[in-house]
């Protein structure tokens, strides 16, 4: 009997989803989708190609964009690490910084958007054996997932955890902007009309405000157990 799981995890932005789901991914040997990666990739791809800007959203040239956008995980062993491609370049680093997170809520709201999106994700998935963090993982690309947890913690929490990460990056961010960011980002994903930020019925909530990495896997393989078990 296949007893790979979809594990679907969803959350707030900057509370350490991606950090969790790797871990988990690495410790099953399961792949794991960075959601979040891909759009903000189609972000990245439209700020290039002037499709957005501070004041406008040149809907008409994303949607007709999307097909020439292709977005992929490669697997890096020297960090060991799936890395983010936009049309085959690495841009991993890129995606992540201010510019792209400032947009990327606005993007993710184009139905066309998310429906392509949505599609790429169901066909990764078919084989199940994933991890997939992001915003509606559990409510709308994978429903039936096995499998769904719901993460938060404090925004003074989130707001410290991408102010370090992206120092690290050696990106030069003012902790006030991050704040303002994330609070922001935080009322378009819960108020977005298309796939909202919701906690799935049947999504167990972590709050990770004050658990390591370490104290969060203790937790989550008492679930993977369970469900493993009961198949």
């Amino acid at each position: 009997m296949d007893k790979k799981l979809i594990i679907a995890i969803d959350g707030h932005s900057s509370c350490g989803k991606s950090t969790f789901a790797k871990a988990i991914a690495r410790e099953l040997n399961y792949i794991y989708v960075d959601s979040g990666a891909m759009y903000r990739a189609v972000t990245l791809y439209c700020i290039r190609k002037g499709f957005i800007t501070e004041n406008s959203i040149f809907r008409e040239d994303i949607v007709i964009g999307l097909k020439h956008i292709n977005i992929e995980f490669v697997y890096n062993p020297d960090i060991v690490e799936y890395e983010t491609y936009l049309n085959s370049e690495n841009v991993e680093n890129e995606i992540r910084g201010l510019a792209v997170s400032s947009h990327v809520s606005r993007i993710s709201q184009i139905h066309e958007v998310r429906s392509r999106m949505v599609e790429l994700q169901r066909q990764i998935g078919v084989m199940k054996g994933i991890v997939m963090d992001g915003r509606d993982i559990g409510t709308v690309v994978f429903p039936d997932a096995d499998l769904k947890i719901f993460m938060t913690a404090s925004v003074d929490i989130r707001v410290k955890r991408r102010y370090n990460e992206l120092k690290e990056k050696g990106i030069d961010v003012i902790f006030e902007e991050i704040r303002n960011n994330i609070i922001a980002r935080d009322i378009t994903d819960e108020n977005r009309d298309i796939s909202p930020l919701r906690r799935a019925d049947d999504a167990v909530i972590l709050d990770n405000s004050r658990m390591t990495v370490e104290e969060q896997m203790e937790w989550v393989r008492k679930l993977i157990e369970k469900k493993l078990n009961d198949r």
